[in-house]
């Protein structure tokens, strides 16, 4: 990994500890290489460390000389990270450190994503822990595991081992913004099993593809009418007609918490002229509603070469049943606040879909801010795979965080913002899964705020983060340290 430009940046400790962490594979689930980096860490600075029952990491810090009378503090952020390529990169998330350059004021990744969601919060806090010459109360460091894939660190976490009643979590993605509240989510997911039927070869064979999209954060910008691969296959497979391809295979998204940019489907071809009026029209239909917001869309038919006489497809009847559950089920915004002006109140992702052998499988993401409409959205998504007779469940929910009107870290925290940059900071609440709610269920009464660097594109390979705001931030979370 280049990282020399990006160690060369202020403030330093920030991006070294940043250039460091991104040497070190950390997908959900697989966290074993990270918890070993930090507790390292912890070990180089000698400060006591730990792993609860959960696995999270807890690290210790005495206060500087000039706080030592104060209250513990309690920071956090988590370790894992979405791991995408885009369309036709090669990369070994399992082995390989993340390649990152630097672009003017912004940080980015040769072809995948940054991490810095939530890279930055950790870098942020192993800056202030390496740290000798900061003024600081006692701090608790709080690193979770496998926040991307459902909270299960946050759902985890052992009570008893946290003393601080001040957290800050370190999870935001704008700089000029305090989050005190944030939606909770829920995953549905979905099995359907079919008897394959053998289709002669002879008949030609395509690969259906729907690439080039923006995707991104299924919550942060589900607003912004961006595309959804999986459903823009679903509406080229129902124009053509279950009487025209005969499909074969299916292969959409990446992560639960992404909105899809890619969908693959291998289909036979049972009428070449009508394949040829229907699929081409669709797609222009397509290609011209989306030209403002999806510049980088192609929807393409490629022909496929297939070794043997026969490939297996799924029977009209069930093709017909799936590809219109999958057209008709509910994706995007689901309904608007009508408290906060601006905000989702819930919202639906289909995230991925892999079909083949007899086997469709798919996962979704739905969030609210509110609990009866999170289920209610749940039971919207479930609704249309049901009737065709789809194994669904809904499972690994988590809450959302409701704001304080009484706040004393958002209060002084204001006066430091105003005080710092002279103007007045935004406070709201965000339709992403920030942990924040999850971990007042083991440690009730936390008072918790939420902030960091501006971070564009998050969840996608165009993920990056501005070397400016990061400064904002680190100026921003030391005077916050100093003045607790």
């Amino acid at each position: 990994m280049s990282s020399s430009a990006i160690r060369a940046l202020e403030p330093s400790a920030l991006w070294n500890c940043f250039a460091d962490l991104n040497a070190v594979p950390r997908p959900s689930k697989r966290e074993e290489r990270v918890v070993g980096f930090v507790l390292g860490f912890a070990a180089l600075h000698g400060l006591a460390a730990q792993l609860d029952s959960a696995g999270n990491v807890i690290i210790k810090k005495p206060a500087s000389a000039d706080r030592q009378d104060r209250p513990v503090v309690i920071m956090q952020a988590h370790l894992d990270m979405v791991h995408k390529a885009g369309d036709g990169v090669t990369f070994d998330f399992d082995k390989q450190g993340i390649d990152m350059w630097v672009d003017g004021d912004w940080v980015r990744a040769r072809g995948t994503t940054l991490g810095a969601d939530n890279g930055l919060g950790v870098a942020a806090i192993l800056a202030v822990l390496a740290a000798k010459d900061l003024s600081h109360p006692p701090i608790e460091a709080l690193f979770t595991l496998d926040e991307e894939q459902g909270m299960g660190g946050a759902l985890g976490l052992q009570p008893g081992l946290l003393t601080g009643k001040t957290m800050l979590n370190l999870d935001s993605e704008e700089d000029d913004t305090f989050t005190i509240g944030c939606a909770g989510g829920i995953d549905t997911l979905g099995r359907f099993e079919y008897t394959e039927v053998a289709q002669d070869s002879a008949a030609p064979v395509m690969a259906l593809r729907v690439s080039g999209l923006r995707g991104g954060h299924s919550g942060l910008q589900i607003h912004e009418g961006r595309a959804n691969a999986n459903k823009l296959m679903a509406r080229l497979l129902s124009a053509c007609g279950e009487d025209v391809v005969a499909l074969s295979t299916m292969r959409g998204g990446s992560a639960r918490n992404a909105i899809p940019a890619q969908c693959v489907a291998q289909v036979v071809i049972l009428d070449e002229a009508r394949f040829v009026e229907n699929f081409e029209r669709e797609a222009a239909g397509i290609r011209e509603e989306f030209r403002l917001i999806e510049p980088g869309l192609s929807i393409e038919s490629i022909p496929v070469e297939v070794d043997g006489g026969e490939v297996g497809v799924m029977g009209a009847a069930h093709q017909k049943s799936l590809v219109l559950a999958m057209q008709a089920v509910v994706n995007g915004v689901y309904r608007m606040s009508p408290v906060v002006p601006g905000l989702v109140e819930a919202s639906t992702n289909f995230s991925t879909v892999a079909l083949g052998n007899g086997k469709a499988e798919w996962s979704s993401l739905q969030r609210s801010s509110v609990e009866s409409s999170k289920l209610d959205v749940a039971r919207a998504f479930r609704a249309p795979f049901e009737l065709i007779g789809a194994e669904v469940k809904s499972g690994d929910p988590y809450p959302g965080w409701s704001p304080s009107a009484e706040s004393p870290i958002l209060e002084k925290m204001k006066v430091i913002y105003r005080e710092l940059f002279g103007e007045e900071v935004k406070v709201g609440a965000c339709h992403a899964g920030l942990e924040c709610g999850v971990i007042s269920m083991a440690y009730p009464g936390l008072d918790m705020i939420s902030f960091g660097p501006n971070i564009h594109e998050a969840h996608s390979e165009k993920e990056c983060a501005s070397v400016s705001s990061a400064q904002k931030f680190w100026k921003l979370l030391t005077t916050t340290l100093a003045a607790l």
